[in-house]
């Protein structure tokens, strides 16, 4: 009796555990994402240094000029992938295009498989629709891909990508160190302040005390905060958290640092990130319907 329970039970969990591992054996299959570091990310070396700089370059300009943020990926294969499932998840992870704009478009070139796609953002399929994206595989890439010129096809295709968007009524981009939603003026705003808040509070102790320099700094600061933003609230604000902040600078007991608050490794987890984009690239939130075309040579 026992027996008779125990053998469809044990057939059971060992038909799950099969069906895990063909799981997990057909999730390694699938490539890694190759991170968008810039608007053009060639894998494989199909462009010189200077054909993918002029590339990135005008895809650059294109971004300033219309906010569109179009890639470029180049890759030795998609397999096990078809491409089409490939390109959306490239295009999904990097996030291409303004968040609910949706002016991504991501130009992919399988070079082994001899195949390619172009995805559509969802804000970009009235300019560019399937038929159109079709026709700039089909006519305008493909003939410089036949003849091995993998560097002119490439760039042709762009031009006729930019074209298309240079041409659709988008909202205007950003002004550039304002940041896409204000956040990174504020936290740049926050970074200064604290900086300027430590340099002159330290000064101003030194020559007037603790409490006169306290309160000297925080009417500097507050003054300050509240002419760069136009808000009272702000610079009042503003102004105590620095009245506080260098009342107890350096007051923390034992031998006094010469360096202040900055030496050592006061402020040194700003190092790294801080609120320096460095030189890096990165979508901006922007989504993907599957709009688009595939086509090969």
């Amino acid at each position: 009796m026992l027996r008779a329970f125990l053998l469809p039970l044990r057939l059971f969990f060992a038909v799950s555990l099969l069906a895990l591992l063909m799981g997990g054996a057909q999730a390694q299959d699938v490539q890694p994402l190759p991170p968008l570091a810039a608007h053009v990310t060639d894998t494989v070396g199909l462009l010189s240094v200077d054909r993918r700089e002029a590339i990135e370059a005008r895809l650059v300009a294109l971004e300033r000029e219309k906010g569109a943020q179009v890639a470029v990926l180049l890759v030795a294969t998609t397999r096990p992938e078809a491409i089409e499932e490939y390109a959306l998840r490239v295009a999904e992870a990097g996030r291409l295009g303004r968040k609910g704009v949706d002016d991504g478009v991501l130009f992919v070139v399988a070079r082994d498989d001899r195949r390619m796609r172009i995805e559509v953002g969802r804000g970009l399929e009235g300019a560019i629709p399937d038929a159109i994206a079709k026709r700039i595989i089909a006519d305008v890439v493909t003939p410089y891909f036949k003849a091995g010129d993998f560097p002119r096809g490439v760039e042709a295709g762009v031009d006729a990508i930019a074209a298309r968007v240079s041409g659709e009524p988008l909202p205007a981009p950003p002004v550039p160190g304002q940041g896409g939603d204000g956040a990174m003026g504020l936290e740049e705003l926050l970074v200064v302040g604290m900086i300027v808040t430590i340099v002159i509070g330290g000064i101003l102790r030194a020559i007037f005390g603790r409490l006169l320099g306290a309160t000297l700094a925080s009417g500097l600061v507050g003054f300050g905060a509240w002419t760069l933003t136009g808000a009272l609230a702000i610079g009042v604000v503003g102004g105590l958290l620095a009245f506080v902040f260098v009342l107890v600078m350096g007051s923390g007991g034992g031998t006094r640092h010469t360096g202040g608050p900055w030496s050592g490794g006061g402020m040194g987890g700003m190092g790294g990130g801080g609120f320096g984009r460095g030189g890096g690239w990165s979508g901006g939130g922007g989504g993907f319907g599957g709009g688009g075309a595939s086509g090969g040579w």
